[in-house]
């Protein structure tokens, strides 16, 4: 699993990490997703782990990977070999320290921590099991904070291992009780987009992670327009607590519907064989 920031060529130049874009609008908010460093350079405020070396060395080899910050690469040596309770559980359970520390530091230089952003695959162990297990850590040391998540599902036509359905199924009940949204991406759908939109004859993994950086950009444009909003007003979150009671309220009237309609139907079937029996007689 690969935690990443939003575009990091968005504006800031890869081998310097300096600005280089030609509009303001991209230095005033770039402070949402970088620091600022000393002679003009921006380091992405992102934290990257793995359970094995090999993903972090091919990031650090990469176009961008001299932009991240070292100590932000927190990785282990044996690997979660596609197991979820391996991610979850043992090997994820002893690196989760290591993360929460450099996770809790970015943190700390925030001026105004709006939530979270988690990248993740869902088919294999790390992505699966120590990433859902990080969202809980998170959401347990910063309760008010947002946690969004860009969940990319497996898919039976490019899943490496038989057990990925297994993992995600694991995974989802961890995202539905600690995440506030999440974006759910179909590995498949990822590989058409590469296939028939960008019509490229052999997509690698480059090009996929670049569809989702776009996909995932889109979407977080909107979600801090909504933070910057709430912000201005002063919106008691009070309201946000009383909308999301509102919508629990719901969900279980239309839940109690649906069991009592069931229970209507299977009523009348009952009525309806104890006719046909009485025809037959």
């Amino acid at each position: 699993m690969r935690r990443t920031v939003r575009k990091p060529n968005r504006g800031v130049r890869r081998a310097r990490q300096r600005y280089v874009g030609d509009t303001d609008v991209q230095l005033e908010k770039i402070d949402v997703y970088y620091n600022e460093a000393s002679c003009g350079r921006y380091v992405p405020r992102a934290v990257l782990m793995d359970l094995e070396p090999g993903t972090m060395d091919i990031v650090r080899s990469g176009l961008y990977g001299q932009i991240f910050r070292p100590d932000n690469f927190v990785f282990g040596q044996s690997g979660a070999g596609n197991n979820w309770a391996k991610g979850h559980y043992t090997e994820g359970a002893e690196l989760i320290d290591s993360v929460l520390d450099v996770v809790r530091k970015e943190a700390e230089n925030c001026d105004c921590l709006q939530g979270f952003q988690v990248c993740h695959s869902l088919g294999g162990g790390t992505g699966s099991g120590m990433g859902t297990m990080l969202i809980s850590k998170i959401r347990e040391g910063y309760p008010d904070r947002m946690m969004l998540t860009f969940s990319v599902i497996p898919s039976p036509k490019v899943s490496d291992t038989v057990i990925e359905p297994y993992n995600a199924t694991l995974s989802v009940h961890q995202l539905v009780e600690n995440a506030d949204e999440c974006m759910v991406l179909d590995n498949e759908a990822l590989y058409d987009i590469c296939f028939r939109t960008l019509k490229l004859s052999t997509p690698n993994g480059f090009h996929v992670h670049r569809e989702l950086n776009v996909d995932s950009g889109d979407v977080q444009e909107g979600l801090r327009a909504v933070h910057c909003h709430v912000q201005e007003e002063s919106m008691d979150e009070m309201e946000f607590t009383e909308a999301e009671s509102n919508m629990n309220d719901l969900v279980s009237e239309y839940q109690q519907y649906q069991d009592a309609t069931a229970d209507e139907e299977g009523e009348y079937e009952d009525e309806e064989a104890k006719y046909e029996q009485e025809e037959a007689y």
